[in-house]
């Protein structure tokens, strides 16, 4: 795996334009490069100051991140790099989950690890490796972040890790201009929203849904998000946890009826798999292809995450009067303000002065800031101005993620243990869709819960 270490030549010329702009609102301008000769926007060190300076310093970063979604990382932290000294040297792998573990185990961690989920982070703080976050990296969560999200940093009461990035589940993405045609409202209860999916179908015009759960090794997945979704609206937060949490088990009625409702959809041929195929087409179409049909007008809606905003095709306008839009799956009652979703929770194996130094400035607004005026990511931190975002669905999940009326939950699969979350859960999706019955793969999801 290539190790690549942050260089301010990285950032591409349009997120360069972007930052510019938000540096430049933030009292930062352009100078020339007296030894380059270039025109590189200065780094505005003054919001550095409190971090310190160690000039001859790295900090090595390990996470799933990689491609073009890693530079935007690297490009987040440029200016830190520049105002302390300190040079982040970062590796991003696909391989991360099983490689933080051996490497944990081996005595040769990195310095600071991006986990994807709550439940890895949980894992390695029981081995005996992660150390509790400082003093300074707490109150920074304090200060910006909700008692939720600063809970999934935290293990048997000892906060560990500030989280980072967030995704929002839930959205349903549609056409705006062919609801419009077809005198379709937006549906403000599930109820609602099952009489759409029948409307749809009794038309004839397209089949309301399409659906795609392949991820290779982890394909069933998107279908968890659907539960999931369920679970948090028709029987609340509170039940929510409780299953999350093992206090009721997989197979609790109260699951089974979420499972249920989304087979309803799910599993009827009369509702999915628009322009793709029939029900069993969901588990061999890739989750990243799925939505595609909402735009050829052969599928009425798709049910995915804020991050399906880059799924579309290049040139696909992503706005409320653009070719898609997104919904968020509503309650059981309207106004509901349940929402599921994700990020990533930052732990520190090492505590050198230059690694608390930038451990505290990705747990605060300068990174978040730094971060989503590149476009292609969303956080809950509070010190983050929703109008540097470069999309209007970016905003809206932003404020959305900000608003004290939120009632968020973290994605149940990755807060579960990994032996169900990230395995029985998916397989049993992967089942379901293929017609075993919802009690039958409820009481094996059961079955492998760690005793």
């Amino acid at each position: 795996m290539a190790t690549i270490r942050t260089k301010k030549a990285l950032l591409p010329i349009a997120a360069l334009s972007v930052l510019t702009l938000a540096l430049s609102a933030c009292g930062g301008g352009a100078a020339d490069d007296s030894e380059g000769g270039g025109n590189e926007p200065a780094a505005d060190c003054a919001a550095y100051d409190t971090y310190g300076t160690f000039e001859d310093t790295e900090v090595s970063v390990y996470a799933t991140i990689v491609d073009t979604e890693a530079e935007l990382l690297e490009n987040s932290w440029a200016d830190f790099t520049e105002c302390t000294g300190v040079e982040v040297v970062y590796e991003g792998s696909k391989e991360f989950e099983t490689q933080i573990g051996v490497r944990s185990q081996a005595g040769n961690p990195p310095d600071i690890a991006i986990f994807p989920q709550p439940g890895l982070l949980a894992a390695e703080v029981a081995g005996g490796n992660v150390l509790p976050a400082p003093s300074e990296v707490e109150a920074l969560v304090d200060e910006n972040w909700s008692e939720d999200w600063k809970g999934y940093g935290t293990v048997d009461d000892v906060f560990y890790g500030a989280p980072m990035l967030a995704n929002i589940k839930g959205y349903v993405w549609y056409d705006p201009a062919v609801f419009t045609e077809m005198g379709w409202e937006i549906p403000e209860t599930l109820d609602e929203m099952m009489t759409l999916t029948e409307d749809i179908a009794a038309d004839g015009t397209m089949k309301p849904w399409c659906a795609g759960f392949e991820s290779g090794e982890a394909t069933g997945w998107p279908g968890t998000d659907w539960v999931e979704d369920y679970v948090l609206r028709q029987a609340g937060p509170e039940v929510y946890d409780q299953w999350v949490n093992h206090e009721i088990p997989f197979n609790d009625p109260q699951i089974a009826e979420a499972f249920d409702s989304v087979g309803e959809i799910l599993k009827s041929e009369e509702f999915v798999n628009g322009g793709i195929g029939d029900v069993r087409s969901i588990l061999s179409t890739p989750f990243a292809d799925a939505g595609q049909p909402v735009l050829d007008g052969t599928c009425a809606m798709h049910h995915q995450a804020s991050f399906q905003a880059a799924n579309w095709p290049e040139g696909t306008t992503v706005a409320e009067d653009g070719d898609v839009w997104a919904f968020m799956t509503p309650g059981v009652e309207a106004g509901s303000s349940a929402v599921t979703g994700g990020g990533e929770i930052i732990g520190a194996y090492t505590d050198r002065p230059e690694v608390v130094a930038f451990q505290t400035f990705m747990a605060s607004g300068e990174f978040a800031n730094a971060r989503v005026s590149q476009g292609s990511g969303i956080s809950a931190n509070l010190a983050l101005d929703p109008s540097v975002a470069t999309s209007d669905l970016d905003r809206q999940s932003i404020e959305l993620l900000q608003s004290e009326e939120t009632v968020f939950r973290f994605d149940a699969s990755d807060l579960m243990p990994g032996a169900v979350g990230a395995n029985s859960f998916w397989s049993g999706i992967v089942e379901w869709i293929n017609g075993t019955e919802t009690e039958e793969v409820l009481d094996t999801i059961e079955g492998t819960w760690p005793q």
